[in-house]
């Protein structure tokens, strides 16, 4: 099944849904500002995308400017970050059989539908 990590409020997001909603596949929402990920999630999810924890965080977030930016940060201080703030989470990410893309451009979903 699809799964989509998606935020309701985000173009983005929205668009995402709808690219899966008109493959005609069975799909999982997970609003994940309000059902936050665990830690193993998280990890799981990055090891899914192949990239690195930094590589995941919206870094215009102000959030992020105020407390992150320009700090050393460890894999496991930026997982934690996320889950603390998970508007810091790139989205949407769509997940089919242990293989995600971000959605950003939504059209990236199109590759693993």
């Amino acid at each position: 099944m699809i799964k989509i990590y998606h935020n309701p409020r985000c173009r983005k997001s929205r668009e995402g849904l709808q690219i899966i909603e008109e493959s005609g596949k069975e799909y999982e929402v997970v609003k994940y500002l309000e059902e936050i990920p665990s830690e193993k999630e998280l990890r799981k999810i990055i090891n899914c995308l192949g990239i690195k924890p930094i590589n995941l965080v919206r870094k215009n977030e102000n959030i992020w400017k105020e407390n992150f930016k320009n700090k050393i940060l460890t894999d496991d201080e930026i997982i934690e970050a996320m889950i603390e703030n998970p508007k810091l989470i790139e989205r949407p990410i769509v997940i089919k059989n242990n293989v995600a893309v971000i959605g950003r451009p939504p059209e990236n979903i199109k590759a693993i539908l």
